[in-house]
């Protein structure tokens, strides 16, 4: 079996941390291949050929290409054994899903003005605009409904969908803006676990 992650040179994306914490979890053996996207080669030619929309994350196992870090989130889960990487349960299975999605496609003000270099590089002292501090209410609001028993992980015991929430929050956190304790608390824990330290690592080095 062969495996390889294609993911961005500077480990900066959330999508490809995303899919390397699900292979990590799984501990899959995998090789990783970096793209320039400073240098625009997620739009070359050969990379194209085998990511679809142009863009890391790209999963390849033996031959079968697939991108969209969700899709590779679900096809990990679903084609090798080892740690869940969703709960079993349907309804809560879904509700981790729509944690994912929520997560790609709404929050923009904040994923502008707190992009990923402020996690795993050095934070920016420009204050949130109004946009990004309603941004930030919409967060709080609906992880702390989330997580409104207090509780470690989203639901139970750990999930992918953790580690998207918390790296979201941590867009915050490690920025030094203003979070609820709980969430900080929430992100910082989940920062700490060694598959997501791993990653943190590389972009260090």
């Amino acid at each position: 079996m062969s495996l390889t992650l294609y993911v961005d040179a500077r480990y900066t994306s959330p999508y490809a941390m995303s899919a390397f914490v699900a292979l990590t979890e799984k501990k899959l053996s995998f090789d990783v291949i970096t793209v320039d996207l400073n240098k625009e080669e997620q739009f070359k030619a050969d990379f194209s050929q085998i990511s679809l929309t142009s863009r890391v994350p790209v999963l390849n196992h033996d031959g079968f290409y697939l991108s969209e870090s969700s899709a590779i989130d679900e096809y990990i889960e679903e084609t090798f054994p080892g740690l869940k990487l969703y709960p079993t349960s349907a309804k809560e299975k879904a509700k981790a899903r729509q944690v994912q999605a929520w997560l790609r496609s709404d929050l923009m003000p904040i994923r502008i003005e707190r992009s990923t270099e402020v996690i795993f590089y050095k934070p920016v002292a420009t204050p949130l605009s109004e946009s990004a501090q309603e941004a930030a209410k919409k967060l709080f609001f609906i992880a702390d409904e989330l997580l409104n028993d207090g509780q470690q992980n989203l639901f139970g015991d750990w999930c992918i969908a953790d580690t998207d929430l918390a790296l979201m929050l941590n867009r915050l956190v490690l920025n030094g803006d203003a979070v609820p304790e709980k969430l900080a608390a929430y992100a910082k824990y989940q920062w700490q676990r060694p598959s997501v330290q791993e990653w943190v690592k590389k972009s260090k080095s």
